[in-house]
């Protein structure tokens, strides 16, 4: 990755017509939705976008969307990518990168998750105050890191206290039911085993997935604030654990994204 990549990137995104966007949005598996909430939508498909990388996972549609959301100007990544699919940290965080070139100022990120807090329910919403990398590895962990930013960043506070403030606020008064907790980011894609979700929970885990701790970490490295939610699709008690298949995560997941695109367009609005 270099300087000279990113601003070619940002710039073919530029000539498409993303200009100045405020806001930049990860939506996780099964969360699209929000999307079609943006007047005036401009979208650029990652196989279009200079030095991106390309989505493929099958639920994971590859595209940039850019416009107006509650009077803000927002760019939205409907699919994501991950280091399960080969990828290297500094792929999997390129788009950051990238909006971040084109001037977001804020970074709103979902993710599917598992309940690993036996007192979280399917279909609630966890705030993530805090995370744990398991995922082996850094998107800082580059040699030409110095060149983009500080190498050693302070993570002692990941996620935007003001913003993370605003989202409890507004679930309150929109009578949704959001948790504060931890997530624990793994490799995948498999999913874990008893022993694992034993493990998880003993460490400190509330929630688990596979995604979201580079994109943070990349934000942090950039000065970017941050607010993360992961939307819980299944319950992982390892007393009585059932075979989980991923239709079904994303079927919880899409009747929870409601409260999440709630969530996020409220806090547009109060930004």
């Amino acid at each position: 990755m270099t300087k000279k990549q990113l601003r070619e990137s940002s710039d073919y995104l530029k000539s498409k017509g993303f200009e100045s966007p405020e806001i930049g949005i990860v939506l996780g598996t099964g969360l699209g939705k929000l999307v079609d909430y943006i007047e005036s939508p401009k979208i650029a498909h990652y196989h279009n976008i200079p030095f991106f990388p390309l989505a493929t996972v099958e639920f994971h549609s590859g595209k940039l969307i850019y416009g107006t959301l509650e009077n803000k100007k927002v760019v939205v990544m409907l699919g994501r990518f991950h280091v399960y699919e080969g990828y290297e940290f500094d792929d999997v965080t390129y788009p950051i990168r990238v909006m971040r070139e084109l001037g977001i100022k804020k970074l709103f990120i979902s993710n599917a998750a598992g309940a690993i807090n036996l007192n979280f329910n399917k279909g609630d919403i966890m705030l993530i105050e805090d995370h744990i990398n398991l995922q082996g590895g850094s998107p800082l962990a580059f040699k030409n890191v110095a060149n983009f930013g500080v190498r050693f960043v302070d993570m002692s506070q990941p996620y935007d206290h003001d913003m993370g403030r605003k989202i409890k606020d507004i679930a309150q008064r929109e009578s949704i039911t959001l948790h504060e907790g931890v997530y624990a980011s793994v490799i995948g894609p498999q999913l874990e085993t008893k022993a694992e979700y034993r493990m998880l929970k003993t460490i400190g885990a509330d929630a688990v997935g596979m995604s979201t701790v580079p994109e943070v970490i990349v934000a942090n490295h950039l000065g970017l604030p941050v607010v993360a939610v992961s939307v819980l699709t299944d319950e992982c008690d390892p007393d009585n654990l059932k075979p989980v298949h991923i239709d079904e995560i994303i079927k919880v997941a899409g009747e929870t994204e409601p409260k999440m695109i709630t969530l996020f367009m409220e806090l547009i609005k109060e930004l």
